[in-house]
């Protein structure tokens, strides 16, 4: 195997991923218990840009590992935080997400970082890069969906 086989099996995770979330209505589920005003345009516009993260990160795996590291970084932290975590915090209501989260982001985020590290591609301080980037990347749809209705951000037309 290679960081660049695991890059696109990221990839093809994150499109099962995307799938699922919007069959089961990630969308209601975000309303009621993470509290995201989130719409379904929102939904297609940031899965729209993972996969193009996915393909550029996959594309540039040989010349840039830390990419794979970052989007290896964001599934397992979309996986755990966005999934499995509230699946416990709410005692067990499902999370649109949370199969392909627990079946395929951990462990192939697992088997990604490790696969770096013991190729020589990723020291610790590299995997904590990754996973910060991850977490960066997963902030700014979470942050541009809490700003856009703010008076400063809204692009409502000025009365004439």
């Amino acid at each position: 195997m290679t960081l660049e086989a695991f890059a696109w099996l990221g990839m093809a995770a994150y499109a099962a991923h995307a799938l699922e979330e919007y069959t089961l209505d990630w969308r209601n589920w975000s309303r009621a218990i993470l509290g995201l005003p989130v719409e379904w345009s929102d939904f297609y516009v940031t899965n729209a840009v993972v996969v193009v993260l996915g393909i550029a990160q996959a594309m540039l795996a040989r010349t840039l590992p830390i990419a794979v590291l970052a989007y290896t970084g964001l599934m397992l932290i979309n996986g755990f935080f966005m999934h499995v975590m509230p699946v416990i915090r709410t005692r067990g209501r499902f999370s649109p997400g949370v199969i392909t989260a627990v079946v395929f982001f951990l462990p192939l985020g697992i088997a990604t970082y490790r696969f770096a590290i013991e190729s020589g591609l990723a020291d610790a301080w590299t995997v904590v890069t990754g996973l910060v980037l991850g977490a960066l990347i997963l902030a700014f749809p979470i942050g541009m969906l809490l700003i856009k209705s703010k008076p400063y951000f809204r692009q409502d037309p000025t009365p004439v």
